[in-house]
């Protein structure tokens, strides 16, 4: 599903409210029917896989970076998670391969290849439900078309909630939410909703140059 509206009308905030960054203030938010307070937030947390816009990473080994979430997997099981994330190629390129130390924050790296190892690494923890927060809007659309057949492999049989403005990223979704000031205004599939959904449709004008580059319409 897709989470798109206004800048600050609630949807980043909407998706921290699943591994309890904030807790609700009335109703709830359930899992499988379970209310999220009534489990550990050990165990609620190691279920939710992130890749946020904002990719961090430390001034460590690539591998190390991968393995950041589950410090115990094999260098077979960061290889697999790698090729899976469409990242071996070019880790492999680097002057250490996998023993290669990034800069604080991964700057020695391009903004694709960062968010390839962050899918690596999410891919690895192996979360039963997946959040993709504007993951792919800093990336040119040249890059950010490699980092979708990653992505693709990532939402795999997982429940996956995905905040975007780009229509390329949002064409990943089958159901497609629109929020504004807090509220769902408009729920359906993209073609449903450019039918009845004007804010939907001012929505994807605004985001119509992020993808004028692209030859073929990412809905066909």
């Amino acid at each position: 599903m897709a989470l798109i509206g206004p800048t600050g009308c609630g949807k980043t905030t909407l998706t921290t409210l699943i591994p309890r960054f904030y807790d609700v203030q009335s109703g709830s938010i359930e899992l499988d029917g379970q209310d999220v307070r009534s489990v550990t937030l050990k165990s609620l947390r190691a279920a939710v896989g992130i890749v946020s816009q904002d990719t961090f990473l430390f001034s460590t080994t690539v591998a190390e970076n991968i393995a950041f979430g589950t410090p115990d997997a094999t260098p077979a099981e960061i290889v697999t998670a790698a090729r899976q994330a469409q990242a071996h190629e070019f880790i492999c390129d680097l002057p250490d391969g996998y023993e290669t130390v990034v800069g604080e924050r991964g700057l020695s790296l391009s903004g694709g290849q960062r968010q390839r190892i962050a899918i690596a690494r999410t891919l690895l923890v192996n979360p039963r439900i997946l959040i993709l927060d504007d993951c792919t809007s800093s990336i040119d659309a040249h890059r950010e078309h490699e980092i979708h057949g990653a992505l693709r492999t990532l939402m795999a049989g997982r429940t996956t909630l995905i905040i975007a403005h780009r229509l390329s990223t949002i064409s990943l979704a089958e159901r497609v939410v629109v929020v504004d000031r807090g509220k769902i205004v408009a729920d359906g599939t993209h073609e449903e909703l450019l039918r009845t959904s004007p804010l939907y449709g001012e929505i994807l004008a605004q985001g119509m140059e992020l993808d004028e580059e692209r030859e073929v319409s990412p809905w066909e």
